[in-house]
């Protein structure tokens, strides 16, 4: 850790000498042991060696950033130098602010050291039960990884953080085939911080693995219908709650006034079921953020609690600009904590409606319209899966969607990045043939 601390040290140096009155640096290096499958069969083992220095300096309120990934000194110097030549050329604001007089900190997360035996066994095991437990899918590509990191960050402004960790991966891309049927693909991920457990046991690589293959034979809903949708933890992470906080609480939004919740802090804006926040330190996330890019320590915080608006997803800068406080910590380490029913009595109470896994369209407008293709869904009417979904739109508004929640599944996704369930809305419009 000396070699990043002095490089760190020279760089802040570097800058006050060409005139930087504030300046923050991170120096980091991080290795990669990837193993890859293609077509059901390995095809790749390789090391990959990354490093990284990222300098941002501020004069007379003007902000000026330059990233390299070299270490050497005359790289180090240009990189100072168009950092601040960036900074003089910039406009002033004197809403930048980075963290103060945190003093020194120490981080480490997670695996520091690989094994690469036990890895290259577990990416075997996977590849051997998804052939004999779904003999149906066809894994078009597995990208099994560990990868360690450390560096320190540094400013001017009296912090200095070490951080090292370590991290497994198993990301899938597969699809069902059979005959001349086949399926829509589909991605499976998970991190972890030890491999203790099969792949195929975490996360919900297993179900998601079953559910494509009860998609092979699929139909498109006949016409149009207002109806139930029940989101699977994936799509309502990425689909439903990423696009609620891009279009109503993040910085861009807020700063341009377009936010459909700029004025709803400490309002309900949710059913009361719905309770989201972001907890980098939640034993269930592997290697969650300790430091914001501003230099602030990452703290937990709620974003939604018993539907009321929390906290908006601001930075410093942005919270400076407009009056409100800055979140916690800028990560996506979603917790949802699950209901208390079970996703088959949840699916019993659906007169019609479906379940969608994967949600392909355009992103939302600030306003929370939506519309798109339903992917790897199926199609529920009278509390029974009828069929799996193909041809099927479904339209509605994310804001009014949150306040006509069915209900939340006791059963939660835990993929080492997000902890959520499956949540069910009413009112969203659904389109067949």
């Amino acid at each position: 850790m000396e070699k990043y601390k002095r490089i760190a040290e020279d760089i802040l140096k570097k800058a006050k000498e060409l005139g930087a009155e504030v300046a923050h640096c991170s120096v980091r290096e991080s290795e990669t042991n990837e193993f890859n499958v293609d077509g059901n069969e390995f095809s790749l083992f390789r090391t990959l060696f990354d490093r990284g220095v990222t300098v941002t300096v501020f004069v007379e309120n003007k902000k000026g950033s330059v990233s390299i990934n070299r270490f050497d000194d005359e790289s180090i110097t240009q990189a100072v130098q168009n950092a601040v030549s960036a900074a003089k050329s910039s406009n002033p604001d004197t809403a930048w602010e980075i963290a103060k007089n945190i003093g020194e900190k120490h981080f480490k997360r997670g695996a520091l050291v690989p094994d690469r035996e036990k890895l290259f066994f577990r990416t075997k095991e996977l590849l051997e039960d998804i052939k004999n437990r779904h003999p149906l899918i066809i894994v078009e590509q597995m990208i099994v990884t560990h990868t360690s990191s450390k560096g320190v960050y540094m400013s001017t402004t009296g912090n200095t953080y070490f951080s090292e960790s370590g991290r497994y991966n198993a990301e899938l891309m597969y699809s069902a085939h059979e005959g001349e049927k086949a399926t829509s693909f589909f991605g499976s991920d998970v991190t972890v911080a030890d491999l203790d457990k099969p792949f195929i046991d975490c996360a919900f690589i297993e179900r998601e693995l079953t559910d494509i293959e009860n998609q092979l034979d699929s139909a498109p809903t006949e016409g149009k219908f207002t109806g139930t949708v029940i989101f699977t933890p994936g799509c309502l992470v990425g689909t439903v709650f990423g696009n609620i906080c891009d279009n109503f609480a993040s910085d861009s939004v807020l700063l341009d006034g377009t936010s459909l919740w700029k004025d709803k802090l400490g309002k309900q804006v949710a059913d009361e079921r719905i309770n989201v926040s972001f907890k980098p330190s939640d034993e269930r996330i592997v290697c969650g953020q300790v430091y914001t890019g501003e230099g602030f320590i990452a703290e937990d915080f709620d974003f939604i609690k018993n539907g009321r608006l929390n906290s908006f997803l601001l930075s410093q800068y942005v919270a400076n600009k407009t009056g409100n406080e800055r979140a916690k910590n800028s990560s996506f380490s979603i917790v949802i904590e699950g209901g208390t029913t079970p996703l088959e009595e949840m699916i019993k109470n659906v007169k019609k409606g479906v379940i969608v896994g994967r949600f392909s369209g355009g992103s939302p407008g600030t306003n929370g319209e939506f519309s798109g293709v339903a992917k790897n869904g199926f199609f529920i009417e009278d509390g029974k899966i009828v069929s799996a979904l193909s041809e099927t739109m479904i339209s509605g508004n994310l804001a009014d969607m949150l306040n006509n929640l069915v209900d939340i599944s006791k059963e939660i996704l835990i993929d080492g990045t997000v902890v959520a369930p499956y949540m069910a809305f009413d009112g969203i419009t659904v389109s067949g043939k």
